[in-house]
Parts: C-alpha cells; structure tokens; sequence
C-alpha cells in the first residue's frame, strides 16, 4: 500500500495544468458503446477510473488503443457482449453508465451494482425509472441490474432528484429510441452538456443540455468521432483551494472560469484574490481567510465534491463557518482525520460547524473516500509537521499525477511504498 508523506508549511507558487475531466470521461467512455464504430477521445485525465472503464470496454469485445496518456482510440463494432463483468464493475462508480449505452444499442444491458466511494446514499432509482419510462423491463437479481426491452420509445421523463447520473443514463439509452424524451428537472452540470456534445458529434440529436429541460430525438444509428474533454472543474477547484490554505500564488491553467464561479465567489467572500484571464486563473493569498458559509448545490451551485477540501480551508480561517451538505449524506467522514489535526468541527447530521484555529497539525491520516483524499493533501500542505496519508487508490481514481504536479508548485511531498520504507 503506498503513502504520501508531506512536510507542511510550504509555500505553493506557479503555474499547473489541469487535465480533461474524470466526470466526463467516465460518461463519454461508455456512451462510445453506441457509436459502433472509431471514436477518438482527447484530453482524457491519466486516472484509475478511466482504466478501469477501458478494461470494461475491452471485457465487452470493443477495439481499445490508448495512443499517449490523454488520446485513446475506441472501435466499438466488434462488442461481442452485453455483460459486463462484476469484478471491473464494482470498482467505481460509473459503471452504471453501461446500463444506458448497452440497452441504447443492444436493447439489453446486465451490469453489476456499481462500486466507487463510500459518502453515502446513492441510490439509482431514477436512474430505472427513466428506462422503464422507453420500455424497459428492470429486474435485480443477485445483485446485477439486467435491462431489456424489445424497443425503446421516447417518453416525457420528470426527474425526483436533480442527478447527473440519471440524466446522462437516459440521455445514453434515449439516442436511438424511436420518438422524442424529455427530461424534466435534468441536471446542468457541464458533464452532461460535453456529453450531449459528444453523443451529437456522433450523430444524436439533443437539444437543452444545460438547462432543465433536454429534449433528444431519436436517431436510426450512429457513427463514429473526434471529441476534446473538457477540464476538470474539481481537479481545478482542488489547486485553488491547496494554493489558499498554503498562502500561495499559483496559476491554474487550461480551465473554463465560468465552470468555477461558485468556488471564486467563495474565495473572494473569503478574502482571497482571484484573477481570470481567458481560459487560466490566479489564486493569491496574502493573509488568514475569513470564515463564510457553504451549502452545496447542483450546478451551477456550490458542488458537493469540494466540501471536503473546503472545509479544511475553513478549519483555519478566522471565524466560524457552516456547511451544510445538501447532496450526500456522508460526505462528513473525513471530519474525524481532519480533528487528529487538531480542527475543531463538530458535525449534527449534514450540517458541520467549524471554529477555525491558527494552524493544523500533521498526523498519519487515512483517505475515505476520493474527495476525502483531497481534502488531507491540502491539509497536510498547510500544517505544521508531517502528515502521511494511506489508502491513496481514492485520490489515484480521480487525480492525474497529484504529488508530481503539487511538487512542481512547490510542496515537499512523496509517494512511497511498503518496499521503499
């Protein structure tokens, strides 16, 4: 098992590139299933969670070529199955992805329940519902979901719960329907509309991705195409808040502001200076941050994956601050490790409070969860001392080279291994 040791009170300054979205990625890999035929995919984040996606593709039958780190080539004619095997899929999360693109092709789909982080509930009611809504049959057994249907129809679909999940699963399983879905009370994050991007270039038609209500009509088939990534919001908010809990000046690179406005609203409230410019931003902070309060929101609201690393930030801002998690109910599990250090939050269901102190302490931490795993990396670069941090598969399913990248800003940080010590 590796771990990374880290020696606190480093300063991070200069400039980091932030790579192509994992929740992006994760989508367009699959939804390449029903393109039948070459797609190239660029700007794809080198992370386990693409890995272990094409792993899944090539259990299927599919022709997979990752040309260099961030290019791969899939030719998918030659899927030869629609089971995808329980071992790959219960490694993360979005595997339920397959169950859309699978019975959008092949009207039939068996996929395993999905792995992934533990930060609570996640539940893929909508998810069905949205294929029984086109006329699937849903039937769990043994802890496999299997769809089929004789054809898909398009339907008027109203989601409970906002969910990105569900919204680009129905999208998935919607493009080649016969008739027109819709999608009400559809998620807006900038993943469904890089995949609705990605599934039009390939020949779908869809319409509203990015607002409330998408529309696609279904298509006879589809055919192959070259599609760019987006960058990564998380990965991106990740540097911007380590740049402010270490007191640093760094320029974060290859990003689309707006995608970030809720973070920078944030770090301004908190006394942060960040300046856009173009497609890069620069985070400076001179002195302590002052306290706010956060709720997380889907899109284009605070998101639930930078709670965590923004709570340490607020661990040692000046004031008390509140967080109230409305997205996941145990997305609070990392409170405990963050206390070793000496933070004074005291967490009553989904609100956390936070008192913030001068400074954390370093201490042996464990990651829970991938975001939980952000989270201690920034907080052991703005402790004081040393903090070694195991279970990294966490960060490694959702972060590109992080301690490569965090040492070319500055930090003084390692990986190591059971032989290396």
């Amino acid at each position: 098992m590796d771990k990374l040791i880290i020696e606190g009170g480093h300063v991070l300054e200069g400039e980091v590139n932030i790579n192509g979205a994992k929740n992006s990625a994760v989508a367009i890999l699959p939804a390449s299933i029903l393109a039948g035929a070459t797609c190239t995919i660029k700007n794809l984040p080198d992370i386990r969670d693409v890995a272990n996606i094409m792993d899944i593709l090539m259990q299927l039958g599919a022709d997979v070529k990752r040309e260099s780190h961030d290019r791969m080539i899939i030719n998918s004619n030659s899927i030869n199955t629609y089971k995808v095997d329980f071992e790959l899929s219960k490694k993360l999360r979005a595997s339920y992805y397959f169950i859309g693109a699978l019975l959008g092709r092949f009207k039939k789909a068996e996929v395993p329940f999905p792995g992934g982080c533990d930060i609570g509930v996640r539940p893929i009611d909508q998810h069905i519902k949205g294929f029984e809504a086109l006329g699937a049959k849903i039937t769990i057994e043994h802890g496999v979901i299997r769809a089929e249907a004789k054809e898909l129809i398009g339907a008027s679909i109203f989601l409970d719960v906002v969910s990105v999940g569900a919204t680009i699963n129905i999208m998935l399983a919607a493009c080649l329907a016969k008739g027109t879905t819709t999608i009400e009370n559809a998620a807006k994050e900038p993943y469904i509309v890089d995949t609705a991007n990605f599934l039009n270039a390939l020949g779908a038609n869809i319409k509203g991705a990015g607002t409330d209500e998408i529309k696609i009509r279904g298509v006879e088939q589809l055919g192959g195409c070259e599609h760019t990534i987006i960058p990564d919001q998380m990965e991106a908010g990740t540097y911007m808040i380590a740049a402010a809990a270490s007191k640093g000046n760094v320029l974060i690179k290859n990003i689309i502001p707006t995608h970030l406005d809720s973070i920078s609203a944030k770090m301004k409230e908190m006394g942060i200076e960040i300046i856009e410019n173009g497609d890069s931003l620069r985070v400076v902070a001179n002195g302590r941050p002052k306290a706010v309060n956060i709720k997380t929101m889907p899109y284009p609201g605070f998101p639930t994956d930078l709670q965590q690393p923004m709570s340490v930030l607020l661990s040692v801002a000046d004031g008390t601050a509140i967080i109230t998690e409305s997205i996941y109910d145990g997305r609070f599990k990392h409170v405990d490790e963050l206390k070793k250090m000496g933070a004074k939050i005291n967490v009553e269901g989904r609100i956390a409070v936070i008192e913030g102190i001068q400074k954390l302490s370093g201490a042996p931490l464990c990651a829970t969860d991938l975001r939980a795993g952000a989270a201690m990396v920034v907080a052991g670069l703005s402790a004081e001392g040393q903090t070694i941090i195991s279970n990294l598969t966490h960060i490694d399913r959702g972060y590109e080279r992080l301690e490569n990248k965090l040492v070319e800003l500055g930090a003084v940080i390692r990986r190591v291994s059971e032989e290396d010590r």
